[in-house]
Formats: C-alpha cells, sequence, structure tokens
C-alpha cells in the first residue's frame, strides 16, 4: 500500500518529485480540457477500446458528475485526468498545461500539486496515524516542517479530526476513515478534486456526511470531478457526464 501511495505522489522523497521543472500556473480557459481523447489497452495481443474520441471541459468552480454503466470507461478517464494514466491518442490539457510532452516527474510534481484524489477504498496508509496520512502530500510537496504542521493543523481541525490525530486507520469507522482521505486531498490546495465512488463502502448516515463535506468543498470554489453509482449525487452535482462503451454520449 505505502509504496502505491507513494508512487500516486511521485516518488520515494519530495526531492524526488520536485527536481524535474513544472511549469509555472496559468488561470485562463477550462481546468481540465480532454479532445478526441482514446485510450487502448493491449493484454495477449488483445485490443480492448476503454475510451473512444472523448470531447470534455470542466471548468473551474464546476462540480461534474461522470456517470454510466460498469466498463463505460468512468474508472480510465479519471486515471487521464489525475494524471495517472495517458491517453494512446488524443490530447488533455490540465490548468492550460498540454501533459503529453512533460516528463515523469514533472508529471508526477504536477499531479500533487493540482490534483486531490478520494478513492472509494480510502487508501490511507495502516502504519501511519491520522496526522501523517493527512500530512502525506505535503511532505512530497517539499513544505517546510514548520509549514507542514500549521497547515495540517487547520486541516484536521477544519474536519473536526483534531480530537483522533493520533489514532491509526484500523482505529476508525469508515467514515472517519473517509473523512481522513478527504483531509488528505485537500491539505495541498489542488486545484482539481477527483473522487471516484467516495460513498461506496460507506453506511447511508455517513455517505450523508461525505456529501456535505463535498458540498461544503465546492461552495468554497473547489472543481470536482466525480464517478459515482450513488443516485444521491445527482442532485449534487452541478452537471453530469453520461459516458457508454468509451464514448461521451450526453453532457
Amino acid at each position: 500500500m505505502l509504496q502505491g501511495i507513494r508512487k500516486l505522489f511521485g516518488g520515494r522523497s519530495a526531492e524526488h518529485v520536485t527536481t524535474e521543472l513544472v511549469p509555472g500556473a496559468v488561470s485562463t480557459g477550462p481546468l481540465v480540457r480532454l479532445e478526441g481523447v482514446t485510450k487502448t489497452f493491449v493484454v495477449d495481443r488483445v485490443e480492448t477500446r476503454a475510451l473512444s474520441s472523448v470531447d470534455l471541459a470542466v471548468e473551474r468552480g464546476e462540480f461534474v458528475a461522470v456517470n454510466g454503466p460498469s466498463g463505460s470507461g468512468k474508472s480510465t478517464l479519471l486515471s487521464i485526468v489525475g494524471l495517472l494514466d495517458t491517453p494512446s491518442a488524443g490530447t488533455y490539457h490540465l490548468n492550460g498545461f498540454d501533459v503529453a510532452g512533460l516528463g515523469a516527474k514533472s508529471r508526477a510534481a504536477l499531479r500533487n500539486r493540482e490534483v486531490g484524489f478520494i478513492f472509494q477504498s480510502f487508501n490511507l496508509i495502516g502504519d501511519l496515524t491520522v496526522r501523517e496520512n493527512v500530512e502525506l502530500p505535503l511532505t512530497y510537496q517539499g513544505m517546510s516542517a514548520t509549514d507542514r504542521r500549521e497547515r495540517v493543523d487547520a486541516t484536521l481541525a477544519r474536519f473536526e479530526l483534531a480530537e483522533i490525530a493520533g489514532r491509526y486507520p484500523s482505529a476508525l469507522s469508515g467514515g472517519h476513515q473517509q473523512r481522513v482521505g478527504v483531509a488528505r486531498a485537500v491539505v495541498g490546495a489542488p486545484r482539481l478534486l477527483l473522487a471516484d465512488e467516495p460513498t461506496g463502502n460507506l453506511s447511508s448516515r455517513q455517505a450523508e456526511a461525505v456529501i456535505e463535506m463535498l458540498q461544503e468543498l465546492h461552495r468554497g470554489g473547489a472543481t470536482i470531478l466525480l464517478v459515482s453509482h450513488d443516485p444521491r449525487w445527482r442532485g449534487v452535482a452541478g452537471r453530469a457526464v453520461e459516458l457508454f462503451d468509451g464514448s461521451v454520449v450526453a453532457s
């Protein structure tokens, strides 16, 4: 698990992530823009097309839900938008940058700076405390210990986690684990939040709390791209995008 999270945030140390130059931020145009994005997987010489010529723009401050049946390409789309995978064809601009030309280190640094991830399975590191889990993205950003402490304290207080900051994930309920996951996703002030079935493993009451948290983040200006089968999100997101067989069929 720890190796996978390190890969998500970009490497083994903050130096590994930040040694390669990443372009500075821009502030015009859509935050996310995909044009003609196609993704093809080849396994044992069998070619499977997960996405086919997808065009999608997400404006700054939008809350967009991506819907569709299993196998429609939702997870693949989220992986490409989150810079965890690359398209086989087409272009992807994140915050104005064509990410296709970036090297692996720059992609990792851009991902850690621009994107926050909220997972269905929480993806907390079991041998790290709540505080240490939330602090992890800031460590890979190379932030000083003093600044990390201040940022983490403020985030823990915001999500009402200060009292359990020293606990380990195994001692937490599913609702509290997801709350920690949301705190970790936003502690680095990313421009884009990607939520992959964030209420899928939660009770109804816990799910409502997560929905309220994301609504509050959206009201505060966060841009959110959400994948979920939970019908309660339909009244929350400002726009829905429907995928079917790897293509956008409605928006």
